[in-house]
């Protein structure tokens, strides 16, 4: 997915919160993340401009610790752009105006940089159900996002019970590049586990969209 778009220097990855330690609203703002790449480093001028604009977010390495979903994009990011600064975010909120008024502080501190900053938001799609409703669930959230609609997305998900893990980082995402002034999204794959596996059973949904 990251061959699709134009990786600029500076990244806010968020992500959710699966363990349930720490915060429901963690960043970082120091420091580095060790990978099999090397040291990707916290950009922290940024990520104490989002803190500044959304005081709610605390400073909290222990929702970080046990969490794997921005260590998974990590050596991506370093693959494509070794230079790269980063702000880890763990949401384990799932209140819709919380995350709403965090996509907005995202776009306000991202705006205030004067540079380009690439949002990212880590999910995976909907879990553990057979493949042809997994297929269901998931193009009913993926049409919302594709269509910019970050209440669209949440009521989606609540309604149609779509355990999309990070479906709290992919409103504040959306909500972000809206105000920021995007104005289309594209599928670039979608794809289940059993794609690979062969398990049609149990299935866990995946897609990379990108937002411009």
């Amino acid at each position: 997915m990251y061959a699709n778009v134009d990786l600029p220097e500076r990244v806010i990855i968020l992500c959710p919160n699966h363990t349930g330690n720490g915060r429901p609203l963690a960043i970082m703002s120091s420091g580095s993340w060790e990978t099999p790449l090397g040291p990707a480093a916290i950009d922290s001028a940024l990520a104490e401009a989002l803190m500044k604009r959304f005081p709610l977010l605390t400073e909290d390495a222990d929702a970080h610790r046990g969490e794997h979903a921005i260590e998974v994009e990590l050596p991506f990011l370093q693959a494509c752009r070794p230079d790269f600064t980063f702000v880890p975010i763990a949401l384990g909120t799932g209140q819709f105006e919380t995350l709403e008024k965090l996509g907005e502080a995202v776009a306000e501190a991202a705006q205030a940089q004067n540079q380009r900053i690439l949002i990212v938001a880590s999910s995976d799609m909907n879990h553990y159900e057979n493949d042809a409703i997994t297929r269901t669930k998931d193009h009913k959230a993926i049409e919302r996002m594709l269509e910019l609609d970050a209440q669209g997305l949440f009521d989606v998900v609540m309604k149609e019970g779509i355990s999309m893990c990070g479906f709290g980082p992919a409103v504040v995402m959306v909500t972000a590049t809206k105000r920021l002034g995007a104005t289309s999204a594209k599928l670039i794959k979608y794809a289940t586990s059993g794609d690979v596996s062969g398990d049609r059973d149990m299935v866990v949904g995946y897609a990379g969209i990108v937002v411009r």
